[in-house]
């Protein structure tokens, strides 16, 4: 005769788990482990990614100033000038009036550059402009080619010129005359230069 009272469901006891079970199981534990940390270090580079990338598109940078100067004599009249800046043409005017020689300063380029090495190419034509025993220019024709590179540096700005002038002395002839130099001067700041020159009527 059974007493009633409520008989206790059997417990599964869990089977033993041997040694190779365990090893395995210890190991695919492990592989988990790894890759969830491989995770979190993929995480953390592109989280260092996409800081260095806003990092640098809101930082400083830096700024040029480029332009063209006339140095030469009235023995030469400017037709043409073309400046090229990494590739891309940033000045081309072809005149025959001889409005290009009367300008003795011709804006190039003010903007932003990226930090870096960068190239300019100048490209002048001259038409001979001689008199009296000189007269012979008239007839001639020139062109000088030239090319430059200058580096950008961050939070700084660099002022360019290219300059066109005569090289040698009173006994070079004067179609072997004609050239390009270049001028450099390094600023601390982005402030636009040729703005102060304005405001402060130079």
């Amino acid at each position: 005769m059974g007493t009633g009272q409520p008989t206790a469901p059997a417990v599964m006891a869990a089977p033993p788990m041997d040694g190779g079970t365990y090893a395995v199981r210890m190991r695919d534990l492990q592989q988990r482990i790894d890759e969830l940390k491989e995770q979190i270090r993929r995480s953390h580079t592109r989280l260092s990614l996409l800081s260095e990338t806003i990092l640098s598109s809101s930082g400083t940078g830096s700024r040029a100033v480029i332009r063209f100067d006339n140095e030469l004599s009235s023995a030469f009249r400017l037709t043409r000038v073309l400046v090229v800046l990494d590739g891309a043409v940033q000045y081309n005017k072809t005149d025959q009036s001889g409005s290009l020689s009367e300008q003795s300063e011709i804006p190039i380029f003010n903007g932003t550059l990226p930090p870096g090495d960068h190239t300019i190419q100048v490209l002048v034509n001259l038409q001979g402009n001689g008199f009296g025993v000189f007269s012979y220019l008239r007839g001639y024709r020139f062109e000088v080619r030239s090319s430059h590179s200058f580096t950008a540096v961050e939070g700084k700005t660099i002022n360019l010129q290219a300059v066109s002038y005569e090289k040698g002395g009173v006994t070079t002839p004067l179609e072997e005359r004609p050239a390009i130099r270049y001028v450099e001067k390094v600023t601390s700041g982005l402030a636009d230069p040729t703005a102060a020159r304005v405001a402060g009527g130079k």
